[in-house]
């Protein structure tokens, strides 16, 4: 697969900034979820150069328990197309705003995008010129990180247990068991995820 153009995905995450600044302006009624943050994560945040993908972070205004690690919360779909991001090189993960958005896949990201705020053109000129570390976020502390990954590992457990059961629900029934699994892997990759996260944060204290 050919690679991204440093150029290109600057420019990627630029349009998704204004199709989040676009979509948080339309009625809940038309799109329900309601994205409240944009972050660039990653190679992004690094010296220019051509990228397998652009790797973003979106925080959605949705309690934690319902944007597990790695799954992807109710409307994501929808929200996606709506904004043209599934023709994109973008890699989501999906996050809640009523949590800290990093975590041991997500180093100090860059806000791009904020509902209050609106596009953060500084941390964009950062990206374009290669100076992301300039406009990273702070790292959490070595507590601060056990007491994330402790919290992501009951939600993500929880999330395991709640596919688990809806894929064995519909198991036999009618109609197309691909959504039910794909939610299902979502929830299993999510939750070993975090486990090997929180047993390495454990094993570097």
């Amino acid at each position: 697969m050919a690679g991204v153009k440093w150029s290109r995905a600057v420019h990627h995450l630029s349009a998704l900034a204004d199709s989040c600044a676009e979509m948080a302006g339309r009625l809940s009624s038309i799109v329900s979820l309601r994205v409240t943050q944009l972050w660039a994560v990653g190679d992004v945040l690094g010296p220019p150069g051509e990228l397998e993908h652009v790797t973003v972070a979106l925080c959605v205004d949705l309690p934690m328990e319902q944007v597990a690690c790695w799954t992807r919360p109710p409307g994501a779909e929808q929200w996606a197309y709506a904004t043209r991001m599934t023709k994109n090189p973008i890699l989501v993960w999906w996050r809640s705003a009523h949590a800290p958005v990093s975590n041991h896949r997500i180093d100090r990201p860059a806000l791009i995008w904020d509902q209050g705020s609106g596009v953060i053109a500084e941390t964009l000129a950062a990206l374009r010129d290669g100076r992301g570390e300039s406009v990273r976020s702070a790292a959490p502390s070595p507590a601060e990180m056990k007491v994330r990954l402790d919290e992501e590992l009951a939600v993500s457990l929880a999330a395991l247990r709640a596919a688990s059961a809806a894929y064995e629900a519909r198991r036999w029934s009618p109609g197309k068991l691909e959504p039910v699994a794909d939610a299902l892997w979502r929830a299993s990759d999510g939750y070993l995820d975090v486990l090997a996260g929180n047993r390495e944060t454990m094993n570097n204290r």
